[in-house]
C-alpha cells in the first residue's frame, strides 16, 4: 500500500519550536539541519522538558522557535520579544535570562542530540483515534514528529517496524515505537496542548505513539510523496 507524506516538519534546535517544509534532504543522520543544535547548560545537559542523563528541565525553551533562514543560517525568535541568529551573544543572554542559569545554543558534539531514531513518523489515524479517545487536541506538533503519513488505520505504523520504507528515492527503516514523556503535555511549537495525552496514553499504549525510523538510503523527501511499505 502506497501512503501519502501529509507533511514534513523539522527542528534545527532541540526542544524549540520548529518549521514545516514542502522538501527536506536526507543525510546518513536524519532530515538535514534536524536538531543540529541545542541550548546547553555548564553541565553539558541539554535544555528539555525532563531531566534525564542528557536533559535537564527547563520549560523556557519552549517559548522559542527556531528556523532555516536562505542562507542555511539558523535563527530564533521569542514571540515578539527577540529575533537572533545562532552563534549571537544576545541570543545566548536571553536563554540565559529565561532560565536563570548560563546556557548556550551549540551545534552537535559528541553526544548526540537526537533521541531513540533519526526521523519521527506518525500516522493520521493514530492522531485522529487519540482525539476521539481521549478527547484532545490531537496536534502533531505535541509529538515533534518529523513526518505525518496519511493512513487509515490506527497505529499501522507499528506494524512496520524492522521494515523499510520507501518516500520518492529516499529508504528508511523503521527500528522502535517512541515511548512519550511529560512534553507532550507542555504548549509548545504553537500549539495550546488541551486535554492531557500522557496519562491516558500510558493506560491505553504503554506510553507509545509514533515511531523512529532510520536512514538506510538518503534523498529528498516531498510533501505529497508516497511512502511504500516493504513486503518482507
Amino acid at each position: 500500500m502506497n501512503y501519502p507524506l501529509r507533511s514534513i516538519r523539522r527542528y534545527p534546535v532541540k526542544a524549540m519550536g520548529g518549521e514545516a517544509l514542502t522538501e527536506v534532504p536526507l543525510d546518513t543522520r536524519g532530515l538535514v539541519g534536524d536538531r543540529g543544535f541545542a541550548v546547553v547548560d555548564a553541565d553539558g545537559k541539554f535544555a528539555s522538558g525532563k531531566n534525564t542523563r542528557r536533559f535537564r528541565r527547563r520549560d523556557a525553551v519552549f517559548e522559542y522557535s527556531a528556523s532555516t533562514t536562505a542562507d542555511a543560517s539558523v535563527q530564533v525568535q521569542r514571540g515578539d520579544h527577540g529575533l537572533w541568529l545562532v552563534g549571537e551573544d544576545e541570543l545566548d543572554t536571553d536563554l540565559s535570562e529565561r532560565m536563570g542559569a548560563d546556557v548556550r545554543v551549540l551545534p552537535e558534539g559528541d553526544v548526540p542530540m537526537q533521541d531513540g531514531g533519526q526521523i519521527s513518523i506518525i500516522g493520521t489515524a493514530s492522531l485522529a483515534w487519540c482525539a476521539e479517545h481521549f478527547g484532545i487536541d490531537a496536534d502533531p506538533r505535541r509529538l515533534r514528529a518529523n513526518l505525518v503519513v496519511e493512513t487509515d488505520e490506527p497505529f499501522v505504523e507499528e506494524s512496520w517496524l524492522g521494515r523499510e520504507l520507501t518516500i520518492g528515492q529516499a529508504r528508511l527503516r523503521v527500528v522502535e515505537r517512541i515511548e512519550r514523556c511529560r512534553t507532550v503535555d507542555v504548549a509548545q511549537d504553537g500549539t495550546s496542548a488541551e486535554g492531557r495525552l500522557l496519562k491516558p496514553l500510558t493506560k491505553a499504549r504503554e506510553m507509545s505513539l509514533a515511531v523512529y525510523a532510520d536512514v538506510v538510503v538518503p534523498a529528498v523527501l516531498r510533501v505529497g510523496d508516497g511512502v511504500a511499505v516493504a513486503t518482507d
